[in-house]
């Protein structure tokens, strides 16, 4: 009887998914709920990741090229990946020129609007194949057996360790970033909103208007007031405004100058709620007649 040890043991594994579209789907919806009711986390990264480099492209390649036929894996994943990013960002570049502006939340729902059109379309054009046609993912998972050199096994495991470990720290660096640079933003605009028609000749006692904005960028939530004076006489006070971080602030402001005469500066100060110095000036010089 042969008691020599089993030195050749190979052990290997397949699963197939019959609908990783579906997968998709559920853990899109997954990170609009944990967004919209968890705070910032590493779950945040991890699923935003997915969400923002790899749904959207696998979902538009899913509906283009139905059949297994069609691309190979590596094309599939690689071009999944190449064109995620230009689709969030035309879908960014659309918002930027609609009332919402690039914001993270309505460009989160339609990206996840776009993962989900798309998909449908995706599974009505595979239904339509036979299933052999049909492209579906298949995982082979092979364990070496003991009777290989030592060496590849050892460099296998590290490969997989640091693949891991990659993930893992893309993950924390997203869900902890640094504290960037702490400021705000004070700004006027004319009545159309940009940055001109400002008023520059009035009448004695006639009321301008500007829109005047804040945005907070300090890190965390912040309580500003505002200051209108007009040759260094308060015309009008404003605030407080409470505002969370990178939350904006707009709102129409008027002013009025009380006698005749040129080059009157019109000053609006910017004060953190907390401080007797002004943070942010801003000046107009506007010209009155009788």
């Amino acid at each position: 009887m042969d008691y020599s040890p089993i030195t050749d043991l190979n052990v290997t594994m397949e699963t197939k998914v019959k609908n990783e579209l579906l997968i998709i789907i559920v853990l899109t919806v997954l990170l609009i709920i944990i967004i919209t009711f968890l705070p910032r986390g590493i779950l945040h990264a991890i699923f935003g990741l997915l969400v923002a480099l790899f749904f959207p492209g696998y979902a538009l390649m899913a509906a283009l090229f139905p059949r297994k036929g069609d691309l190979g894996g590596i094309e599939r994943v690689a071009l999944s990946f190449g064109l995620s990013l230009p689709v969030a960002a035309f879908i960014g570049l659309i918002f930027n020129y609609t009332l919402w502006g690039i914001r993270p939340e309505p460009v989160l729902y339609s990206v996840a609007c776009f993962i989900f059109i798309v998909s449908g379309i995706a599974w009505v054009r595979r239904r339509n194949l036979t299933a052999e046609e049909r492209f579906s993912i298949k995982f082979h998972l092979a364990i070496p057996g003991w009777g290989e050199a030592i060496g590849n096994r050892v460099l296998s495991i590290i490969l997989a360790i640091a693949i891991l470990g990659a993930i893992v720290t893309l993950g924390y660096v997203m869900a902890t970033p640094e504290t960037g640079e702490r400021f705000t933003q004070f700004y006027i605009l004319g009545l159309e909103g940009k940055a001109e028609g400002y008023p520059e000749k009035l009448v004695v006692g006639e009321e301008a208007r500007v829109i005047l904005g804040i945005v907070n960028e300090e890190q965390e939530e912040m309580r500003y007031r505002v200051e209108v004076t007009v040759d260094g006489v308060i015309n009008e006070e404003i605030g407080p405004v409470v505002l969370a971080h990178q939350e904006r602030w707009e709102r129409k402001t008027s002013f009025t100058l009380d006698k005749a005469g040129g080059n009157q500066k019109v000053e609006f100060r910017l004060y953190r709620c907390e401080e007797g110095e002004p943070y942010r000036r801003l000046y107009l010089w506007v010209d009155a007649t009788e």
